[in-house]
């Protein structure tokens, strides 16, 4: 499968289909999370549960970094923009994302203040050549994928003196979250019997990290890719490694994926960047070892550290079931606002913002909207 045809080819499509309904014992159920927002979206899209036997079904995980942010991180960018008067460069998504009271950086933006959307690291560096009187904060976010771009445009602030330049960090690690789920299940919980790993972050760590998932949790794992037929292939490796009884680390996105995955791009990180004691998940709590923050030599081009800020109490939307939806416990549906004043017109979560998020999946495909009518 070398070519986009044939990762969407619908004859091999029903061959993995027919494949995954007769090896799937019907006294079994197979409850299999797909860690990542884009196998969310790949899943809806093209129908892929459908495909699937009865006792087969996807739970969605916290797989997406914009949902996963929690609303204080909000509410601090919020207070950076509008307290600090700096210049605040922040992706898309983010833009949207509710913080306390219903604010978004749209909203302050149309307010006055000076946030900026961008498509990469380099234009906000370019912003802060172009504008040396302002204080310019990139809003970093996302999983190890996208942090070695932070670290080289940290990097080059510091090799071009940009002193006007600084990044307010939330990169967040996704093997601390698949800990704590895996923890958590039970009554609380939820239940689960295969993994579909991340793909594009296990391109920088490797397929090793997840090692501890089928150690110590006996659940199996497989590093999916993200087409259709990447995610039912994957499937069928789940389902077969739990019929035989084995809970191994499998490698179904080899084209991309190696055990030990980019040791330059993880040299990069290591200079540039610390583990943080603990950080706020949004519907997880605070995990330890979760996320990253500037290193110590990095100090200087920290906005944490340059700006000093203060905050009241945050509150979660009432009725919004977000956080239980990032756990698992919770669909999409499963949320009295979903579909009714919760669109992606009127975002009362993050779920329903971002571009990975469950929430928007559901809704965007028009599955369910019908249901929720």
């Amino acid at each position: 499968m070398k070519y986009i045809d044939e990762f969407r080819d619908q004859g091999l499509a029903r061959q993995l289909a027919n494949a995954i309904a007769a090896e799937a014992e019907p006294s079994r159920a197979y409850r299999l999370m797909e860690f990542c927002g884009g196998h969310t979206h790949a899943i809806f899209r093209y129908g892929v549960q459908h495909l699937m036997p009865p006792n087969l079904r996807f739970i969605h995980g916290p797989g997406c970094p914009v949902c996963v942010l929690p609303m204080a991180r909000i509410d601090h960018a919020i207070a950076l923009a509008t307290q600090h008067g700096v210049t605040l460069c922040t992706y898309g998504d983010l833009m949207r994302v509710p913080a306390s009271e219903r604010r978004t950086l749209l909203k302050v933006k149309a307010e006055g203040a000076d946030i900026r959307m961008i498509y990469s690291t380099q234009d906000a560096l370019r912003i802060a050549r172009e504008h040396p009187e302002r204080q310019v904060v990139f809003f970093a976010i996302g999983f190890e994928t996208t942090t070695p771009p932070t670290a080289v445009a940290i990097q080059t602030a510091r090799a071009e003196g940009l002193a006007n330049f600084s990044v307010f960090c939330n990169h967040v690690l996704t093997p601390p979250a698949l800990r704590t789920i895996l923890a958590t299940a039970g009554p609380d919980g939820v239940r689960l019997d295969g993994i579909l790993g991340p793909s594009h972050v296990s391109t920088l760590i490797g397929s090793r990290p997840y090692a501890f998932v089928a150690s110590e949790f006996g659940v199996p794992v497989v590093i999916a890719g993200f087409e259709p037929l990447d995610v039912m292939q994957s499937a069928l490796m789940l389902v077969r490694q739990i019929n035989a009884g084995r809970c191994e680390v499998e490698n179904q996105y080899s084209r991309a994926v190696t055990e030990d995955g980019n040791r330059k791009a993880q040299a990069l990180v290591a200079d540039v960047f610390r583990v943080r004691d603990r950080f706020e998940w949004r519907g997880l709590g605070f995990l330890p070892q979760s996320a990253l923050a500037l290193a110590d030599d990095y100090a200087d081009l920290d906005a944490e550290r340059r700006f000093p800020f203060s905050l009241g109490e945050t509150r979660e939307i009432k009725g919004c079931e977000c956080p239980a939806i990032l756990r698992g416990v919770k669909q999409p549906t499963d949320c009295k606002l979903f579909g009714t004043v919760c669109t992606p017109d009127n975002p009362m979560g993050s779920c329903m913002v971002s571009s990975e998020g469950a929430c928007a999946a559901y809704w965007s495909y028009g599955r369910f909207r019908t249901a929720a009518a």
